[in-house]
């Protein structure tokens, strides 16, 4: 690159108070210029966004909007979204219901109780990832029950017949049995996050919508840090000591729904992302950062088929079911974010939908 001069002013001229001109000389030696590469940059403007690298093979945990070159395969790449998502139809239960509980995964479902088209009803029925089976009654008359867990390890608690219930019962995958200790509040529409042995109640029905917590540890219940917004039928998702409240109704009243979120962390609660819309009942799947909420309802407008993706930070719709619908069954925490499960719901269905999604991937980029 060579030499390069550099010149500095050396009077102030009166009166306008310039440097008058150059008259100190000098030379910046070779060394100090390099002809390729800039270094020992320390910081680079977020607004630069991400830069395209060159690397050798493909970044184990890229971020979304990451773009790079390979070098071993000469191709541009980067982690894009693109929303590979869709419901489809799945076996039918035999016996439809609403307001029942649900928990499991998309190959491993459990549907229980709940309010058939006249009554309560306290069938179980098994789901294989193709169609449903009978299983053990459960044990009580009961709706609207908060529930987490496999099929092999369900929990539901709670409920409604004719009052708020306290009860609390397990599932071994063949068997319920009644846990000899309640909860300490009787609610019903509680959600529900993390497993037979590790979990948490948020909010629910008790005279009125309440923010009431408590965490399970297999065999009793203790009271915990209460949620800022009074929240029956939120979305239940993630684990006991990261859990995620989303949506549900703050007051008596059947329009007064909220959008808002909250996250757990094992000892509080802080604000999250807000729903694309207010939403009560509706069903989930995923993780605190990954986390998946689906159908619902937000009167006036009635029964939803929104699909929304929260990422920890935001939500994003990113697909609809086949049929709107409201207090149905999930798979919810058992169940990721990429292979979610719906069934039953509004009007006592008996129909079930299966999720399939691919948000974020790595993608070559090309010219068509």
């Amino acid at each position: 690159m060579g030499t390069r001069t550099r010149g500095f002013a050396n009077n102030i001229s009166s009166p306008s108070g310039v440097f008058d001109a150059t008259d100190l000389n000098g030379v910046v030696p070779a060394t100090n210029l390099a002809n390729s590469s800039l270094t020992n940059i320390t910081d680079v403007s977020p607004s630069l966004g991400f830069s395209i690298t060159s690397v050798a093979s493909d970044p184990p945990a890229p971020s979304e909007g990451q773009m790079w070159y390979n070098t071993t395969s000469n191709t541009l790449k980067g982690y894009l979204n693109v929303a590979s998502n869709s419901w489809a139809s799945g076996g039918n239960m035999a016996t439809g219901r609403r307001d029942l509980a649900g928990f499991g995964t998309q190959t491993a479902s459990v549907g229980t109780a709940g309010y058939g088209a006249s009554s309560y009803v306290t069938s179980t029925e098994l789901y294989n990832g193709t169609s449903w089976t009978a299983g053990t009654a459960f044990p009580a008359a009961v709706a609207s029950m908060g529930s987490t867990g496999t099929d092999t390890a369900g929990l539901v608690f709670g409920g409604f017949n004719p009052t708020p219930l306290d009860q609390t019962t397990k599932y071994n995958g063949s068997t319920w049995t009644v846990n000899p200790t309640s909860m300490g509040s009787a609610r019903y529409d509680a959600g529900g996050a993390g497993t037979q042995t590790a979990a948490l109640a948020y909010g629910g029905g008790s005279g009125g919508p309440n923010a009431l917590v408590e965490s399970f540890n297999g065999s009793t219940w203790s009271p915990a840090t209460s949620m800022s917004t009074n929240r029956r039928a939120p979305a239940s998702i993630g684990t006991q000591t990261a859990a995620l409240a989303a949506g549900g109704k703050f007051s008596p009243s059947p329009t007064d729904n909220t959008a808002s979120s909250e996250e757990w962390n094992g000892s509080s609660w802080t604000v999250g992302g807000s729903l694309p819309t207010p939403n009560v009942l509706m069903g989930s799947a995923g993780t605190q950062t990954d986390g998946l909420v689906f159908g619902g309802v937000n009167p006036p407008v009635g029964a939803l088929a929104r699909t929304d993706l929260y990422n920890g930070t935001s939500w994003t719709n990113v697909g609809t079911m086949a049929t709107a619908r409201d207090r149905l069954g999930s798979g919810q925490n058992a169940s990721p974010t990429n292979a979610a499960i719906g069934f039953a719901g509004t009007s006592t269905s008996t129909a079930t939908e299966e999720w399939t999604g691919t948000a974020l991937a790595t993608r070559t980029i090309t010219g068509s």
